[in-house]
């Protein structure tokens, strides 16, 4: 893993270099970056979520709700918020995570902005100028809420490193432990992806995929919390053989999709290629769009803008991951905008 006890410099620019930068701008608790080429990110410190990311001709890729918060006072609806270090509700009693709010705290949290590093092309020799920037974001127990620390009482790091190139995004997260023993923890990168029509969305990469339908766990009138063991595994949650079929959308999905295989994850608007999600260590995706009747009872989602979205969401939700005393996990994806 990377060493992060110091925080990242930038790149020493040789004085005669002419060569167009990346443009970084860190006002008013956001933080924003622009490639020379004209693609575009811009970071929430509010839970460091990802409210914006723009191809070189300024089409959006995520999706943030028109009614999203974005004062801090709650988590974004839209754009790539950081759940962590539990997934969806809470584990009963006695689990170390039980009295913490649902998705965790990261995604509640203020972020510190730690810096940026660029790069320079190397496509081409007369390409020039910056083809990629990598913003760094860290978030520790001593900078969490003292009812949050209070409700998970563990000594934690995070670094999250989004990194913005010609090519498309990349998010990945470093997990470190402070404390003097062992803790385990869920994490997933809750991303937003902007469509056009959910009807007409298609998802490939996952028809081998064994999977949790967690609408019809709740058509059942069964509460994912109840279904855990007494420890919190979430191991036992009953899960539907591979589907062999696309995903495809007529009605609310909500489905956890348990240790995908390592290919490349590709959504579909209309009959293009829209995205393609490649993960890194993250071996779980959630599947999720809450259809009219969910999205009508949801206060921060503008109306009809479900038709909008879909979420695909690379995590490590299945199991808890461990992580031992003074060592550090890592995980993340790349998202092409295609």
């Amino acid at each position: 893993m990377v060493d992060r006890a110091h925080k990242p410099s930038n790149i020493p620019v040789s004085p005669q270099d002419s060569s167009p930068q990346a443009l970084i701008s860190n006002e008013n608790g956001r933080v924003t970056a622009t490639l020379p080429s004209g693609e575009y990110v811009e970071v929430l410190l509010h839970g460091a979520t990802i409210i914006s990311w723009k191809n070189a001709n300024g089409r959006e890729n995520l999706y943030v709700s028109s009614k999203a918060r974005l004062d801090g006072s709650k988590a974004v609806r839209g754009g790539i918020p950081i759940v962590f270090p539990v997934f969806g509700p809470p584990p009963p009693k006695p689990h170390a995570a039980s009295e913490l709010p649902q998705h965790g705290l990261a995604r509640i949290s203020h972020w510190e902005y730690l810096g940026k590093t660029s790069s320079e092309s190397s496509t081409t020799p007369t390409s020039g100028g910056d083809s990629s920037v990598k913003l760094d974001f860290g978030l520790s127990s001593e900078m969490v809420e003292s009812d949050l620390t209070d409700q998970w009482p563990k000594k934690f790091g995070l670094t999250y490193s989004v990194t913005l190139n010609t090519q498309g995004l990349e998010t990945s997260l470093q997990v470190s432990n402070g404390g003097k023993s062992t803790w385990a923890f869920q994490v997933l990168l809750h991303t937003y992806l902007k469509i056009d029509n959910i009807s007409d969305v298609v998802i490939q990469g996952l028809e081998t995929t064994p999977f949790t339908d967690k609408v019809a766990l709740a058509g059942m009138q069964k509460a994912i919390k109840n279904e855990l063991k007494p420890n919190g595994d979430p191991s036992d949650l009953p899960r539907t053989k591979p589907s062999m079929d696309v995903i495809t959308f007529n009605s609310e999905i909500d489905r956890v999709y348990h240790n995908a295989r390592d290919g490349p994850i590709r959504v579909l608007d209309g009959e293009s290629p829209r995205f393609e999600i490649v993960r890194d260590i993250l071996a779980d995706v959630v599947v999720w769009n809450p259809w009219e009747k969910k999205a009508a009872g949801m206060n921060d989602m503008g109306e009809g803008e479900w038709r909008g979205f879909v979420c695909v969401e690379a995590g490590s939700v299945s199991e808890w991951a461990k992580v031992d005393s003074g060592e550090t996990w890592e995980g993340g994806q790349r998202i092409m905008a295609l």
